[in-house]
């Protein structure tokens, strides 16, 4: 019998990133259009490998709801002179996921209840993107015979960084994406401090106006 392993390599790295880097003073961006509101859509597979367990999901999505977020700020709000431009989301959803354990299943669900989802973007070459994950805003739990409850960014909010790729539609891809993590459960959970990674690509579409498409610029 398969346990499942999460492995604790990498936790201080897990900390959140900063877009744009460090040390150099980081380029004017602009996030387009201004006032428009966009939803996030994966495309292909998202995985959280935790040791040697992958858990992938085949579909996922933040879409714009009531209030202002998944809505790029009005002008010129939308424009930062030296860094990233940042914007409250949803949380996005998770489907249609698994293990890569026989006999284990997973699900997946997110929350705001300690803090706000967030896209940021920066322009530059490449301009990168990332969504930031507040404190516990991502539970996995497994099932069947390991039965394990995963809280990501346990202690406080967490940057999973990525690269942005301009577009008809436009791409966030971040690839193992270091995530800090909290498990308890069974004597087949690994329990207490552990870290995993998270890799997805989303399409960025404009639901204002399908014809346009969300840009970053300088």
């Amino acid at each position: 019998m398969s346990k499942l392993l999460v492995s604790a390599t990498g936790l201080a790295a897990a900390a959140a990133l900063t877009l744009g880097g460090t040390g150099a003073q980081a380029s004017s961006t602009t996030l387009l259009p201004a006032g428009h509101s966009f939803a996030a859509q994966l495309t292909g597979k998202a995985t959280f490998v935790a040791g040697s367990t992958t858990m992938t999901c085949t579909v996922s999505a933040s879409v714009p709801s009531a209030g202002t977020n998944n809505r790029i700020p009005a002008a010129p709000a939308n424009h930062n002179d030296a860094g990233p431009v940042t914007v409250p989301i949803d949380p996005p959803t998770f489907s249609g996921c698994g293990t890569s354990i026989t006999g284990v299943g997973v699900t997946v669900t997110t929350n705001a209840t300690n803090g706000a989802w967030t896209l940021s973007v920066q322009n530059g070459a490449p301009a990168a993107g990332g969504f930031t994950i507040p404190k516990g805003g991502v539970i996995l739990k497994t099932s069947g015979f390991a039965t394990c409850t995963i809280t990501a960014s346990p202690a406080g909010p967490t940057t999973v960084n990525g690269t942005w790729t301009n577009g008809a539609p436009s791409t966030l891809a971040i690839g193992q994406a270091p995530v800090p993590a909290t498990v308890t459960g069974g004597f087949l959970c690994p329990t207490g401090n552990q870290s995993a990674t998270f890799s997805a690509t989303y399409s960025i579409t404009d639901t204002s106006d399908p014809a346009q498409q969300i840009t970053v610029t300088g």
